[in-house]
């Protein structure tokens, strides 16, 4: 199980740019900054040069002109001398540790959504942690129109790239030792989804990979790792995204190993998401019979579920509950704080209860559109998907009922960083002890 994963600050990217701590306990910095520095001689020896993170001066090895490398989904961009991949069945203490450079690898992680496009970069910390150095989220809507359509039109082309440009010039600003950068279902469903992405590499340099619902789900759990309590026996993970919905039923009745993921028992993706439910039933004035429409929409795929049920023998104990990755619930628990800008260190790892659940839906029921634009933590980029995303939640809950429910102000990114820090041995390096001499 992943432990101690710093969250990404969206929605919206309201909270980049600040400072500050997160539920796990790590620090979200948006400077490349160095770890504060220890006192006394470890503090001299840090001041006479020492530096910990990769120059950010623009300029790009190995390329004259300036002009951003290809930043590819299955290989680093720049990959420093000692960052090979390590044999995984090598036992940990045979792995050969590489030599202490001064510097902390760099890695990154960009997922291409639906609804949006999100950057992640990350150096790695202390016992399985990391911290991000930098971020970048936009909403961008690249599946508009394609339920009704099948294709990405080219306002919605045109606005993704323009956001993959942006996360082009911080990766270039860069030494990244390891990325991933992903495409989920957008590109996956639509028929020029490929012909897309091949754009995109021309203007922006990014090769992106799309990747499948179950590697989608996968990392959704991986990026959620730290937010299960050590006594929880039972789980029903989901994301709901723009054009897709992904569910994992993790069983941790049995002994754990350190990858949560390693426990999922079944698992499902959803072919309808906040952008595709919003565009077939109306997102900017929704009454109580066309919720229940979408309610029951949801209903009706949930029950052709066949694994659903591989949790019933802990569904009903004290130690199962709910755990949302989306706008959706981060959403809900913006309005169920009252609060005046969205803070993702108050969200990330809230809990809430099954009333208070109960109650924000209803009140987002009752707000017409312009009140939902008006709301801080809802604006005027997800008024009319809310409610889509508050339909899907209340089908899940229809079919795991809980008394809780978590929120994570995380996901694939934060799954992407900790797969990469895992399968990279340089993680493994004198970093994970800062100040040792």
């Amino acid at each position: 199980m992943s432990e101690g994963i710093s969250a990404s600050p969206d929605p919206g990217s309201r909270a980049a740019g600040r400072e500050g701590q997160s539920n796990s306990g790590v620090r979200w910095d948006s400077h490349a900054a160095t770890p504060q520095a220890a006192k006394g001689r470890k503090r001299r020896k840090r001041r006479r040069g020492r530096k910990v993170f990769a120059p950010t001066d623009g300029a790009t090895p190995g390329s004259a002109t300036g002009g951003i490398p290809p930043v590819t989904a299955q290989q680093p961009a720049a990959t420093p001398p000692h960052s090979a991949k390590s044999a995984s069945a090598a036992p940990q203490e045979e792995r050969p540790r590489p030599a202490w450079n001064g510097e902390l690898p760099v890695f990154a992680a960009l997922d291409l959504g639906t609804n949006n496009c999100r950057l992640l970069v990350a150096v790695p910390g202390r016992h399985g942690q990391f911290r991000v150095i930098d971020a970048f989220s936009r909403i961008v809507r690249l599946g508009e129109g394609l339920s009704a359509s099948g294709r990405l039109g080219d306002a919605a082309m045109n606005r993704a790239t323009e956001a993959l440009k942006v996360c082009a010039d911080k990766l270039r600003l860069r030494k990244v030792a390891g990325a991933r950068l992903i495409a989920t279902e957008a590109c996956r469903s639509a028929v020029n989804g490929a012909e897309f992405l091949e754009r995109v590499e021309r203007e922006a340099g990014l090769k992106l990979e799309i990747i499948d619902r179950e590697t989608e789900a996968r990392l959704a759990v991986s990026g959620c790792g730290s937010l299960i309590e050590r006594e929880t026996k039972g789980v029903v993970l989901f994301d709901i995204g723009g054009g897709s919905s992904e569910i994992a039923l993790i069983d941790l009745s049995n002994r754990r190993s350190q990858r949560l993921a390693n426990h999922i028992v079944s698992w499902t993706s959803l072919p309808v998401g906040v952008v595709s439910l919003a565009e077939r039933f109306g997102g900017r004035t929704v009454t109580r019979e066309s919720f229940a429409a979408m309610v029951d929409d949801v209903a009706v795929r949930l029950a052709a579920f066949e694994g659903r049920h591989r949790l019933s023998h802990l569904v009903a104990g004290p130690h199962f509950h709910l755990l949302g990755t989306s706008g959706t619930v981060t959403t809900l628990a913006g309005v169920h704080l009252d609060l005046e800008r969205y803070d993702r260190r108050r969200v990330d790892g809230l809990w809430m209860g099954r009333e208070n659940v109960d109650r924000m839906v209803e009140k987002l029921l009752g707000w017409d559109f312009q009140q939902r634009v008006a709301n801080p933590c809802i604006g005027a980029d997800r008024a009319d998907l809310v409610l889509a995303g508050c339909a899907i939640l209340e089908a899940i809950r229809a079919v795991w009922p809980s008394e809780r429910l978590r929120v994570a102000d995380r996901g694939l990114r934060e799954g992407i960083l900790s797969e990469l820090m895992a399968d990279d041995r340089t993680v493994r390096g004198p970093w994970r002890t800062e100040g040792r001499q």
